[in-house]
């Protein structure tokens, strides 16, 4: 398999030099969601509902912080990337949860997409305290 510039299919890189530092492009958290009310999803389509979400409320440590954190107790939210994809159709991207990330009892899922606009993210355990532009994930792909 060959490797791929990833920087040429991802946009709004927040600080290239550190998201390209490990294997892959790690994408950074810009929001988390909470689903309040149910999304509906049928056999043929033609009754699907989005599910109802309203931003988790964050806030900064100290007053004079620039970035502001999510205290997110044990369960499921949506997150979105401050980055978006945008591979041609030659090229297959895979999103994984970052090592850092699953040592601190969060995870979601890996998913092959084109584009990635919000991603259940499962915090267990006590919860978790995530801080905005945080890498959460690395996107990986092959030619």
């Amino acid at each position: 398999m060959t490797q791929i510039d990833l920087t040429a299919f991802v946009e709004d890189i927040v600080h290239e030099p550190t998201q390209t530092e490990g294997a892959g492009l790690d994408l950074t958290v810009a929001e988390v969601h909470e689903v309040t009310a149910p999304g509906r999803v049928d056999f043929g389509g033609g009754e699907l509902d989005p599910a109802e979400t309203e931003p988790h409320p964050s806030s900064k440590r100290n007053a004079d912080d620039d970035y502001e954190w999510w205290t997110l107790d044990a369960g499921q939210y949506l997150i979105e990337y401050n980055e978006t994809l945008a591979p041609p159709e030659d090229v297959r991207l895979v999103v994984q949860t970052r090592d850092e990330l699953l040592a601190r009892g969060a995870f979601h899922p890996t998913l092959r997409v084109r584009d990635c606009r919000q991603v259940p993210l499962s915090v267990g355990g006590a919860g978790l305290r995530l801080k905005e532009n945080a890498r959460v994930s690395t996107v990986v792909g092959t030619a």
